[in-house]
């Protein structure tokens, strides 16, 4: 299905350079924010309580979210599960001041259980109903085991789709679209990291959905130059690259677009729990379209791709073929 249709091929090799500098130091800014800033890490990640909660009727997270707050906790997670009355609230560490000592694990808990009855004593004000069902530490070690399991995660996620592209097409193809995935995912983390949005799970699973989108968009790139290479005999490679990327353009509008939309309606509509998870969608997929054309492309094109790579050569029919004996 074809939302328009362009007659004439638009030549984006022809300034492929230019953007891949622009690639290149878009990159190398997020790695910088990324080292010098790093990551704002959530409550899953670095530790901290988990306070379950129920209340009498449908619960208002946004506005248990600004109760707690008001006490000056800002790094909290606020969720409903399995029912509406059911409340999960995590909650950072207590902090210490500057140039105490680490407090012990007993003053730890300490910390801890008036923390936990500051938040009670503010949920009770708007709703003296509320009851606490029960609480949880959330220690480093689990923090750390969902870092490591993330970042396995995403590891297994880079090999199986360099693996399928290089089975599917060939290596050089397979390197061009994971550098541009790779340019999607960095260039994600820079923006949670220069602004200081807080990265949890949700993100994290926003960061695997945007590698499988954007492979997605550079695969139906790839199917369309290998085509081409069968169709266009005497084009030259640029030609047939710049002819696939356009014949393709209203495929990805309707994709993308459709998309974008709906998740536009979690990043308005979706209140802050998912308001992490949709911004780094939203950023994915605008990225992930851009490198798909002037990355994984372009990239395509510098390591030398050419007819003869896609297309595996006729073998000549032996004379002795069919022969009787």
């Amino acid at each position: 299905m074809e939302l328009f249709r362009i007659k004439r091929d638009i030549p984006f090799m022809r300034n492929a350079l230019i953007f891949n500098v622009i690639s290149a130091l878009t990159f190398v800014a997020a790695v910088y924010f990324l080292v010098t800033k790093s990551l704002h890490l959530s409550v899953e990640f670095t530790g901290g309580t988990s306070m379950e909660v129920s209340y009498s009727q449908a619960a208002n997270t946004d506005k248990i979210r600004d109760s707690i707050k008001a006490l000056g906790l800002n790094e909290v997670v606020v969720q409903t599960f399995g029912k509406a009355q059911d409340v999960v609230i995590r909650l950072p560490l207590p902090k210490v001041s500057d140039g105490a000592a680490k407090p012990s694990e007993k003053e730890l808990n300490a910390m801890i259980t008036t923390q936990n009855e500051r938040v009670m004593s503010a949920l009770r004000t708007d709703h003296p109903d509320v009851k606490l069902q029960r609480t949880a530490l959330v220690g480093a070690q689990v923090g750390d085991e969902l870092a490591h399991d993330g970042l396995m995660a995403l590891l297994f996620v880079i090999v199986g789709v360099m693996a399928y592209l290089a089975i599917r097409f060939e290596w050089k193809y397979a390197v061009s679209a994971i550098i541009a995935n790779l340019h999607d995912v960095v260039i994600i983390l820079g923006f949670f990291a220069y602004f200081e949005w807080e990265f949890d799970l949700a993100v994290l699973a926003a960061i695997l959905a945007v590698l499988g989108y954007s492979v997605n968009e550079s695969v139906v790139i790839f199917d369309r130059i290998r085509e081409n290479f069968m169709k266009m005999r005497k084009a030259t490679v640029t030609e047939v690259i710049d002819n696939a990327i356009t014949s393709t353009i209203s495929r990805t509008v309707i994709t993308h677009g459709s998309t974008q939309m709906m998740v536009l309606s979690m990043l308005f509509f979706g209140g802050p729990t998912l308001h992490g998870f949709a911004i780094a969608l939203t950023i994915g997929i605008l990225f992930g379209i851009y490198s798909s054309v002037f990355v994984a492309a372009a990239i395509a094109m510098w390591l030398g791709v050419k007819r003869e790579d896609l297309i595996k050569p006729v073998k000549e029919k032996d004379e002795t073929d069919g022969a009787v004996v």
